[in-house]
């Protein structure tokens, strides 16, 4: 076994490696750029190095960079974890020739896979079954187009070279061929420094499940089941889980012996992942091979009781597999799901700032979190912006899938918006709980998971300002415990006054809407009104996670998240509620850009601009578009109008809040 280990990655999967390097007692090795330099991967290896600039191209990306950090430190082997340089050949190949370990396949492998065209010409000769589609190298546009009326309409344009969502997009008809072949050639380009493509025929409401294979290199390659990840929004996993709903043990079968066919064809060493779109008829079709871990490769885990990272380093290290198909056993259900700072009711706006506050579950047998942030670290626009994942395990999936609810519902994250309530929702739908979602599924139905314009109950309003209420007071009283009079009658928050209970006004705001509650009372015993609206509130406490109290003499019990800046509190039907506090007196609204002019959402680079000073554009209408945190974002015209002046150049790199147009009045 190696005994200095350098992980090329940051993060969350750095912090994964470390830790299973940690428990085998291997010397690990960071790298970092300058916007990771308290990182929680540098904190947690034994020695950490400098490799560059904040973006990827100038640290995580340089090989040259990480092969001299892996000299000067006397590393053996280099494990790459996903994205960036995990599935580069001329990485794994220069790791060879400088007497290093690659941890993962041969760079021949890689090579093979890399290519989606020339993967799929592969499987073809060896009996692997494809979707019909074009993946030849002919890349001219006008060959691309004749070619796309050949394989019928709707398809799928996917870059050659790519993975993780990125180039690809559903085209339906011709007339959208040309745009949508352009947009993907950009992100291919932006992505993978690679604009060539293959053309698929799409498959309607189909299923996506996956592979785990694993290769020695005593000739060995077996599989570890699969994973669903049907649950997509724009070719994104949203949710992943381990076994299939909707395999049997016919299908399973099949499907494994294609995906160890698939290995078996490019001499496959390491951990990769083959896979497949499925009918739903059931029929299935290769659709990449992913020469890496994968980001899900945690609920494989927990249903075999197995570290995969051990296996990659004992298997690059020489070892033989440790166990034989027939040998692989699964027990239970396993999901997971990816805590994002993100705002999914803005077109799921990637976000990025301080995590003031990062409350999660304790983990247990039930709960893992694999996760590279901590409270009070940042989320950087420089690279993916994921707070942790979030795994559950039980004996079946209906146990498991509440485990997951019972588990987001204990999350809490101020600093960036993040995406756990559209989780909540997602895990409570129908569609989830029945295990029928397609990958299209969440695209074209997208608002039934988001929260919508839909007001607050007047039960939430009162449960939230009767936390409100409980937190402050007891606030107050530790305040005076800890003075110089703690029994002074003024340290009370009850708003006594001589002849009459007082009154207090609770000030929430939730989606830039105002509510006041008014309140008489102390102690858990108050009288409340919102509007025209009133409520008797009885013997209410709260012990800093659930609310309980008689509202008009019925007994409810609220989970519930306080303090002094914010009320955060779950419904009867698992709704979150996240109120912010607002003064009592004071109110200002929110002032947007209004119509006049176009800001960046967020710092990113300005890749297209697609209007000029004097041009005539329709509301809707794509103005510029901006490349941030590994996605395009189309900035569109907010009303009909003359534009006055555009501030952008494509290439540039602006700051968030930046104006980039503005329109005439």
């Amino acid at each position: 076994m190696f005994e200095r280990v350098l992980i090329a990655n940051r993060g969350e999967i750095a912090c994964r490696v470390i830790r299973t390097c940690r428990r085998l007692g291997i010397h690990t090795i960071a790298v970092y750029s300058e916007a990771d330099k308290d990182a929680q991967h540098v904190r947690l290896a034994d020695e950490a190095w400098p490799i560059g600039g904040p973006r990827p191209a100038e640290s995580y990306l340089r090989g040259d960079a990480i092969l001299e950090v892996a000299k000067t430190s006397g590393t053996q082997a280099v494990h790459p974890g996903y994205g960036f340089l995990s599935e580069n050949t001329a990485f794994a190949r220069a790791c060879m020739e400088a007497g290093v370990t690659f941890i993962g396949p041969r760079p021949e492998s890689i090579d093979a896979m890399g290519s989606k065209a020339a993967a799929k010409a592969l499987m073809e000769q060896h009996s692997v079954p494809l979707v019909p589609g074009y993946h030849g190298d002919n890349q001219d546009t006008d060959v691309l187009a004749e070619q796309a009326r050949k394989t019928g309409f709707p398809l799928m344009i996917k870059a050659a070279a790519g993975g993780g969502g990125k180039g690809m997009r559903i085209v339906r008809t011709e007339k959208e061929f040309t745009d949508a072949l352009a947009s993907a050639q950009r992100e291919a380009a932006s992505s993978f420094g690679d604009t060539r493509v293959i053309l698929e025929r799409y498959v309607e409401h189909p299923r996506h499940i996956e592979f785990q294979v694993f290769g020695d290199t005593h000739g060995n390659v077996i599989h570890l089941n699969e994973r669903e990840c049907s649950a997509q929004r724009r070719y994104q996993k949203v949710l992943e889980e381990t076994p299939s709903p909707f395999l049997n043990a016919e299908r399973r079968n099949a499907m494994g012996e294609a995906a160890v066919a698939a290995a078996k064809a490019v001499n496959y060493v390491g951990a990769g992942t083959v896979e497949f779109i499925v009918a739903q008829d059931g029929t299935f079709y290769f659709m990449e091979m992913n020469t890496r871990l994968q980001v899900e490769h945690p609920v494989t885990e927990e249903t075999l009781g197995l570290d995969l990272v051990e296996w990659q380093l004992r298997v690059a290290a020489g070892e033989p597999l440790p166990l034989r198909q027939d040998e692989v056993q699964a027990h239970g259900h396993a999901i997971e799901v990816r805590l994002y700072a993100e705002d999914p009711d803005q077109n799921f706006l990637p976000g990025s700032g301080k995590l003031r506050r990062l409350r999660l579950p304790a983990p247990s047998r039930h709960v893992r979190l694999d996760g590279g942030v901590i409270e009070g670290d940042a989320v950087t626009i420089f690279y993916d912006p994921m707070i942790a994942k979030l795994i559950v395990y039980d004996a079946d999936r209906t146990q498991a899938l509440q485990r997951l609810r019972e588990a987001l519902a204990e999350c809490e994250i101020v600093g960036p918006k993040s995406n756990v309530a559209f989780l909540e929702r997602l895990t409570r739908h129908p569609v989830v709980i029945e295990g029928h979602i397609d990958t299209g599924y969440l695209d074209r139905h997208l608002d039934e998971f988001l929260t919508g314009d839909a007001s607050p109950s007047e039960h939430v309003l009162f449960a939230a300002a009767t936390a409100a209420l409980l937190h402050d007071e007891r606030a107050v009283v530790a305040g005076a415990a800890s003075s110089s009079d703690p029994h002074s009658p003024w340290s009370r928050a009850d708003a006594w006054r001589v002849g009459h209970a007082g009154k207090r006004i609770v000030a929430l705001s939730l989606r830039e809407q105002r509510y006041e509650i008014e309140a008489h009372g102390h102690d858990g015993d108050y009288q409340l009104q919102h509007a025209s609206a009133q409520c008797e509130v009885r013997g209410a406490r709260f012990d800093g996670d659930a609310l309980s109290a008689r509202f008009d003499g019925q007994g409810i019990r609220f989970a519930v998240h306080a303090d002094p800046e914010r009320i955060s509190l779950h419904d009867a039907n698992g709704q979150r509620h996240a109120f912010a506090r607002a003064a009592a007196f004071a109110w200002e609204s929110k002032e947007g850009s209004g119509g006049d002019q176009i800001v960046a959402p967020m710092p990113g680079r300005v890749v297209l601009v697609k209007a000029r000073a004097g041009d005539t554009v329709e509301v809707g209408q794509e103005v510029l578009v901006m490349e941030a945190m590994k996605m395009e974002l189309a900035l569109k015209a907010p009303r009909a109008g003359t534009i006055e002046s555009v501030s952008a150049t494509q290439g540039e790199f602006v700051e968030a809040d930046a104006v980039l147009v503005r329109f005439a009045s």
